[in-house]
């Protein structure tokens, strides 16, 4: 018989970009997925609770996470300051009954939030029920020169976090193993971010199963493993020429997603 594990199914509000978060919770409501995953960049929608609470309470759609503003663009939403902004990020998870906030790690250039990140992390993460999962990133390429933008790692999982966010967008910029990564990670994979790539220097967020990934065996791994997470829907629609063709896009996604968790189990 089939075994459907206990992770939910979520919508990053990116994925519907440049439609408003407001869009987003509207489209996880019509396609039956379990929440949504707020980024909190520069719509002023994205950064106001009430009107978060506002949304998925007409939507009937939980937040199950929060996406800290810690993109180039996001440098000024919720202070200038990154400590701030993670703070901030774990009131409004709590306000509005999220379990996981999700964040980058450090620019380069961010000299003293990268000294102090992950005791930081450590702290913040031992002061509330919120997980704090510190994303995969990647080294950033122009023709033949790389450039290494992140501090500690790109590579997340070669440092000590209590919870991890995988994203398979990044490991193929990164040209990287997932599932060895996914392997140091452990248990301590808190959450993941489902989209595909090419091995592109530009980080492209495809459809999951439209690049070379291995996103199908990442979600039979999650089964098998009684992952408690949540799988993130985080793709880039930017392209579609209609809001049935970026409907349609994010339909295959979940169904893609739906259908890979679902593993053949034997009832003891």
């Amino acid at each position: 018989m089939v075994r459907i594990p206990d992770a939910k199914v979520a919508l990053s509000t990116a994925s519907v970009y440049p439609e408003s978060t407001a869009t987003a919770f509207e489209v996880a409501a019509r396609l039956g997925y379990d929440g949504v995953e707020v980024m909190v960049w520069t719509d002023p929608v994205s950064q106001d609770i009430e009107a978060l609470r506002r949304l998925s309470d007409y939507h009937q759609v939980p937040v199950l996470a929060v996406h800290a503003p810690c993109l180039l663009i996001t440098q000024r939403v919720w202070s200038t300051d990154p400590w701030t902004k993670l703070q901030r990020a774990q009131a409004a998870a709590e306000k509005l009954g999220a379990s996981t906030v999700v964040v980058h790690p450090p620019f380069r250039w961010q000299r003293q939030y990268a000294r102090d990140f992950i005791d930081g992390i450590w702290r913040m993460a031992n002061e509330t029920d919120v997980r704090f999962a510190v994303e995969n990133m990647y080294p950033w390429r122009y023709r033949d020169r790389e450039m290494l933008a992140y501090a500690p790692e790109w590579d997340v999982s070669k440092d000590d976090y209590r919870h991890y966010t995988i994203d398979l967008s990044h490991t193929a910029t990164a040209r990287s193993d997932a599932m060895e990564m996914i392997g140091r990670m452990g248990d301590r994979l808190g959450h993941v971010h489902l989209a595909d790539g090419r091995g592109s220097a530009k980080d492209e967020h495809l459809v999951p199963g439209r690049g070379t990934q291995p996103c199908a065996e990442l979600l039979e791994h999650l089964a098998r493993s009684g992952f408690d997470g949540h799988v993130v829907i985080e793709v880039n629609t930017r392209r579609a020429m209609s809001a049935a063709e970026r409907e349609a896009d994010l339909a295959e996604a979940l169904a893609f997603t739906r259908l890979h968790l679902a593993s053949s189990a034997r009832v003891r």
